[in-house]
């Protein structure tokens, strides 16, 4: 019988976690489980505190984010400290906020613990992009709305972009951007630019699932004009989805 996700690690071998959008009780049993028993964390900037306190008291913790527009750790370097861990004999969780294929550099962590010899394994987490409108009560696909969507950066606003935008806002009706907080006028701009309607919904999530938990709705124009406005971390969704919204949160129980 092959062994499950949750097993303990082996001295020597790396897990890559996924922490999911920030609150504790979204991470999977696998990921609480290794948190629990493990020598060291390495962690993104993104991981709450409640996550990492999952770790026990004695287990090193590891700070290895990464954020836009700030001084940021070297993706070689994370990889170097990863095979330098394992290596000498540590059980090592790399803790990456939300999936660590979504996004997230974790393909480049396993090529590189590969190339090592460093036994690995990967526990999948819940993305930030289906989380926070989920925290948000919006529904990322509905069927009377659209039947695909597209998940990007905030990244590809910047003039070398890969993408061509006309193609984009034909193909997909509802648009998930991860990183896009401090590009928000300019991303509304491409978008009307590229034909999508100067009304169309715009939510913006910020710091989803977590106490501190924000939503704003309004339009593209309004981004735009900076009428709403997104400050990291945020997810923004585009789309009719958006005018789906069943607020809650916050209920009376």
């Amino acid at each position: 019988m092959s062994k499950t996700l949750s097993y303990p690690l082996v001295h020597g071998e790396v897990a890559l976690v996924g922490a999911g959008p920030g609150a504790a009780d979204l991470l999977t049993c696998a990921a609480a489980q290794l948190l629990a028993n493990c020598d060291v964390i390495v962690h993104d900037a993104l991981v709450s505190q409640d996550v990492l306190d999952l770790g026990c008291s004695n287990t090193e913790r590891v700070f290895a984010g990464k954020r836009g527009g700030q001084a940021s750790a070297i993706q070689s370097d994370i990889c170097a400290t990863l095979i330098r861990l394992a290596r000498s004999g540590k059980r090592v969780v790399r803790l990456k906020g939300g999936d660590p294929f979504v996004f997230g550099r974790g393909g480049e962590e396993i090529r590189a613990l590969a190339e090592a010899d460093v036994p690995f394994r990967i526990i999948p987490g819940i993305t930030a992009g289906i989380a926070a409108p989920a925290m948000a009560g919006i529904p990322v696909t509905d069927r009377s709305v659209n039947s695909s969507i597209a998940f990007l950066t905030g990244h590809e606003v910047s003039e070398d972009s890969r993408i061509d935008w006309s193609a984009l806002v034909a193909a997909f009706p509802v648009m998930v951007f991860y990183m896009a907080a401090r590009v928000l006028p300019e991303l509304a701009v491409r978008l009307m630019d590229a034909g999508m309607d100067f009304s169309m919904p715009v939510a913006v999530i910020r710091n989803a699932s977590l106490a501190d938990e924000s939503v704003h709705i309004g339009t593209l124009q309004q981004a735009k004009t900076g009428k709403i406005t997104a400050a990291s971390p945020s997810i923004v969704i585009v789309g009719e989805t958006v005018n789906q919204r069943i607020p809650w949160r916050n209920q009376p129980s």
